[in-house]
């Protein structure tokens, strides 16, 4: 068994990660480490065995675990990674930090990153996939960030050294991301509540957002911009072609393509990771069938499947 760096945070081995995901499916990590701060965090990957993979998790909202689980060792930041503040037109947030609360936190100060308030996850993960809503992307109020390397550095990098396009970023793997710095417009408190809460509303009547779903599960078929925006007069929506496959409501074990929304992937009751991750292929391949083009994965699937059984049926 290979020595791992002594830490002042929790370090475990074998942890399983299905809790940790929404869709509630995942095998185990090799090791899941917790770190105490940003020194931790640092001196555990400066002393790492560079040949042990290392992958980054936030709260799990946009991710499917395969059944296997992950080799290496899976890093998730916590309550230290959680701080928000405002100074100004600045806006501070640890990595950890969930989107919809530097939102709230944003608008209670005055200045409006707003956009955030819908988009499920924590910072991290926002900034690492380009996340946006109602026309307003990561890339359009990030002004830099701070993350520790998978050598142990720890590095401040301006947002144009990320190369954020649509649901993307150019951040190297095996990077953490600890903290990011938005530049955010002003707003008035009580006209930015306001419009959050209609976000709400309208989010609530068009997607399952009571079910176990991993959001958007993939990515709209257009061209976008360097900023992730994207030109609306020639955009198709993966939904529509998701719905024009017929394979609204379609279902594979546990795992159903949303009645409500068609492109939420749900853990309808007792999926199995790989059920999930069959369903979403075939309507790939339904979907190229049926529109000739092909829909790419917005969900992050990571890890191994376990052994495949000759005897299961495909959907």
């Amino acid at each position: 068994m290979t020595a791992m760096p002594e830490v002042r945070g929790r370090l475990s081995q074998g942890r399983d990660l299905s809790g940790l995901t929404w869709l509630r499916v995942g095998g185990p990590a090799d090791w899941f480490f917790m770190p105490a701060d940003t020194d931790d965090l640092a001196a555990f990957l400066a002393a790492l065995d560079p040949a042990i993979p290392v992958f980054p998790m936030g709260v799990g909202s946009n991710l499917i675990v395969r059944d296997g689980g992950i080799r290496g060792v899976v890093i998730r930041l916590g309550r230290p990674f959680m701080e928000i503040s405002v100074e100004g037109d600045t806006v501070t947030a640890g990595a950890a930090a969930l989107d919809a609360h530097v939102a709230r936190r944003a608008a209670e100060a005055g200045r409006d990153l707003t956009f955030l308030r819908t988009i499920p996850g924590s910072i991290g993960g926002a900034v690492r996939m380009n996340a946006g809503c109602y026309g307003t992307y990561v890339a359009d109020r990030l002004h830099e960030v701070e993350a520790v390397t998978r050598g142990g550095e720890r590095v401040t990098l301006p947002a144009a050294e990320l190369g954020l396009g649509y649901r993307r970023s150019a951040l190297p793997e095996g990077w953490v991301l600890t903290r990011a710095r938005f530049t955010a417009p002003p707003g008035d408190p009580e006209a930015l509540a306001a419009l959050m809460e209609d976000q709400l509303a309208r989010r609530d009547a068009t997607q399952p957002t009571k079910e176990r779903t991993a959001g958007s599960t993939f990515r709209n078929p257009a061209g976008h911009s360097s900023t992730g925006r994207a030109d609306d007069t020639h955009e198709l929506k993966a939904w529509s072609l998701i719905d024009a496959a017929g394979l609204r409501g379609y279902r594979h074990g546990g795992a159903q393509m949303s009645e409500k929304h068609p492109n939420f992937l749900l853990n309808a009751g007792g999926a199995t990771a790989t059920e999930l991750e069959a369903l979403g292929e075939l309507v790939r391949e339904r979907v190229f069938q049926s529109s000739g083009l092909r829909l790419e994965w917005e969900v992050l699937r990571v890890g191994d499947p376990l052994p495949r059984d000759t005897d299961d049926p495909a959907p």
